[in-house]
């Protein structure tokens, strides 16, 4: 592709050398170049690509994108200076693989919870509906019908390019992507064509990257001021920072309730590890999922369908068949007679909202065993709140490791028993390694109680002290249960 065309939308400050020639490839990775490529120096967290201008060129960069031209410009090498080389990174790729966000229609989910439940449904409903489909998630991406594995909730501006690109020429009509806080404030979203947003709720978390709660309540909104006026804004109402997020939007808004009046509109009339029997904007279905925040996803998974003209009575019919997403809310049946549920609930408000529902169905004739912990190198601030959480809520809590990384799995356990006063304490076990405590879970669980393993998920890995392990906290409870 000829440079002109990769920047025919982007803002350019500054040009040195010839911007009519021919990239083979655009790359923010020095150590990806290859001959003839642009190479694209952006500000990351922990490492500055501008540092690695001259590796590019070593590597056979044709052509360099910066906020920095260095003091000593290459010769016979084309620069090109611009304010924000993370935005100008989306912009390019966007470019690069034809515009592909403009040949589907592009709706992105945002919020704290919820977001791989509400883009998977969405995915899931509409291949139902007999459309072509693709899928963004942090569980795994799917173009029709395809695999791809999944390594970030949001993958980089060249990525996601790339697979809407090939959710584009597979034919598909619709595409459903989580948008997480990372990928709005590192501009990998930039130069992406939106028809719509959903938001689900807002909550702590991720606290360590963006330092403030004000800092990652402004990432999920900056996605949606900057939507299209085409588009569509669907917000949770309920949710005390709900009307915020569409407060400078240019999009047209929608909102939706389980407590009051709004577009879209679900209450719960029953509730059981079963399911749950719902009146969705006045008609009654069945769906085999559990909790307030389930009802909440489906009602946004309602309301963006509807938003997309679909079919009510379809829609409805099958929502009530859709199956939960893995490793969300997954009941396990055990022979003793009690239940184990797995899921990925790793903030306090996620926990809260589990174990609340939990307890709920229980009604007393049953006791609640969770089995909790917090990753490592990942906001501290967090730890004992989400202990508190746990023992508050549970006839017993197991704090365990989680996914320490680099961090010794006891410091972060020493953390959340920070949070505990003594009489907590005595309600708590603390048992570091995780398939122990699973174990030990399921040993002292008795019929009609519930065994809650949090925090992992859909996870099917540990990595402690730097090296990776196989672990799958579904699979250490049917092993566990199954003895």
């Amino acid at each position: 592709m000829i440079l002109t065309d990769i920047l025919q939308n982007i803002k350019v400050e500054k040009v040195i050398g010839d911007i009519s020639i021919k990239i083979s490839g655009i790359q923010f990775d020095s150590r990806k170049v290859e001959l003839g490529n642009l190479f694209v120096a952006t500000r990351g967290t922990t490492v500055d690509g501008h540092s690695f201008i001259q590796a590019a060129i070593e590597k056979g960069a044709k052509a360099i994108l910066c906020e920095k031209i260095p003091y000593e410009p290459a010769k016979n090498m084309t620069y090109i200076k611009v304010k924000d080389s993370s935005e100008t990174l989306g912009k390019a790729a966007s470019a690069w693989f034809g515009y592909p966000s403009s040949e589907l229609t592009l709706v992105g989910i945002t919020g704290t919870n919820g977001k791989t439940t509400i883009a998977t449904l969405l995915y899931k409903l509409f291949r139902e509906l007999g459309y072509n489909v693709g899928l963004l998630s942090t569980v795994q991406n799917y173009i029709n019908s395809e695999i791809i594995e999944a390594t970030h909730t949001t993958p980089d501006a060249l990525e996601l390019n790339r697979l809407l690109r090939k959710m584009a020429d597979a034919g598909c009509e619709y595409a459903f992507m989580e948008v997480s806080s990372h990928a709005v404030e590192q501009r990998r979203i930039a130069g992406l064509e939106f028809d719509g947003a959903v938001f689900s709720n807002l909550t702590r978390d991720h606290i360590d990257y963006h330092e403030t709660f004000e800092k990652y309540l402004k990432a999920k909104k900056r996605f949606f001021d900057e939507l299209d006026k085409n588009a569509f804004a669907l917000t949770n109402v309920d949710d005390k920072n709900g009307l915020v997020m569409l407060q400078n939007s240019k999009a047209s808004k929608h909102i939706y309730s389980t407590r009051g009046m709004a577009d879209f509109k679900t209450k719960i009339l029953e509730d059981s590890f079963d399911g749950m029997l719902l009146e969705m904007n006045g008609k009654e279905i069945h769906v085999p999922f559990i909790g307030n925040f389930n009802a909440y996803n489906l009602t946004a998974v309602f309301g963006t369908a509807m938003l997309l003209e679909q079919d009510e009575l379809e829609v409805l019919r099958i929502i009530s068949s859709l199956k939960s997403v893995s490793g969300r809310f997954e009941t396990i049946k055990a022979p003793g007679g009690f239940t184990a549920i797995v899921d990925y609930a790793h903030t306090p408000d996620a926990l809260n909202n589990v174990i609340s529902t939990i307890n709920e169905i229980l009604q007393g004739n049953g006791r609640l065993i969770t089995v909790v912990g917090c990753g490592g190198n990942r906001d501290k601030g967090k730890r004992p709140m989400m202990a508190r959480e746990a023992v508050d809520g549970s006839w017993k809590a197991i704090l365990t490791s989680d996914n320490p990384r680099d961090e010794e799995p006891m410091a972060i356990l020493n953390d959340m028993l920070e949070g505990l006063d003594s009489e907590q304490k005595t309600k708590s076990l603390t048992i570091v390694d995780r398939r122990e405590a699973i174990k030990t879970a399921c040993a002292i669980a008795q019929k009609d109680d519930v065994v809650l393993v949090a925090g992992k998920g859909h996870e099917n890995y540990q990595i402690i002290r730097g090296v990776k392990h196989h672990f799958d906290d579904k699979e250490e409870v049917l092993l566990a249960v199954s003895k």
